[in-house]
């Protein structure tokens, strides 16, 4: 029996959805587990009929949401256990940013290799409120588990004579995807990072100094103790020299 043959004898049995129900809830602290993988492979393979791709998305959704919420306990029991850890110490890190745009990055976490489970963990390490989690992690669990189906799904319609040409385009296009997240995030933070410094800073005029009181008006360390005598200083006929003759 060939490899072809023993992936397609796995992903007709029934026993893929407990693989995805498992894999999607372990993924959350276990990153290089094959989640993703086996979502777009069962659903390359359920143009067929078998398996269902609507239970496919469920079960992936649904281990996704549990998943996550088991990453966010492990978070705040480690903030318990081992506050000055080094990864509290890293979830400290992330805290000002989670706390201030926390909904946009659990769910693009979602897609990012290995940010899903920094920012579940992170959330429950820095005591993220657990309504909100819930709510954002439900919107990242049902998007992830429908993009991963339709994506194998649409590569195996359009290659359903050729199972495994439709697998490797599948694969490919959630790979593309990810590695094109990958690089624009990447470029807007050395743009951030590069915006944070300016050139120009350098060349900036400095304001004058200081350096005695006869240039702001003031009094200088002799007239200290001399009420007036700054003053009878500029009227003394340097400034207005026309009064000398009045």
């Amino acid at each position: 029996m060939d490899l072809m043959a023993m992936i397609e004898n796995a992903m007709t049995s029934p026993v893929i959805y407990l693989a995805i129900l498992a894999l999607a809830t372990l993924d959350a602290f276990l990153p290089f587990l094959p989640s993703e993988s086996v979502v777009i492979a069962a659903a390359v393979f359920a143009v067929s009929g078998i398996p269902s791709l609507p239970l496919i998305i469920v079960l992936a959704a649904l281990g996704a949401f549990v998943g996550d919420h088991i990453g966010y306990l492990i978070g705040r029991l480690l903030r318990e256990r081992r506050p000055g850890g080094r990864l509290i110490r890293a979830a400290d890190r992330i805290a000002p940013h989670l706390h201030r745009r926390g909904g946009a990055l659990i769910v693009a976490g979602r897609f990012v290799p290995g940010g899903r489970t920094a920012i579940v963990t992170a959330s429950g390490a820095t005591g993220y409120p657990l309504t909100r989690f819930t709510f954002f992690t439900a919107i990242a669990a049902v998007t992830w588990a429908g993009y991963s189906g339709l994506i194998g799904y649409l590569g195996g319609v359009a290659f359903e004579s050729n199972s495994t040409l439709g697998l490797a385009v599948g694969l490919g296009l959630a790979l593309s995807i990810t590695a094109l997240g990958e690089l624009v995030r990447h470029v807007s933070r050395r743009r951030r990072a590069a915006g944070s410094w300016s050139p120009s800073a350098l060349s900036a005029p400095r304001r004058p100094t200081r350096r005695c009181g006869a240039l702001s008006g003031r009094a200088g360390p002799r007239s200290e103790g001399r009420p007036g005598a700054a003053r009878h200083r500029v009227r003394s006929g340097r400034r207005w020299p026309g009064r000398r003759g009045r």
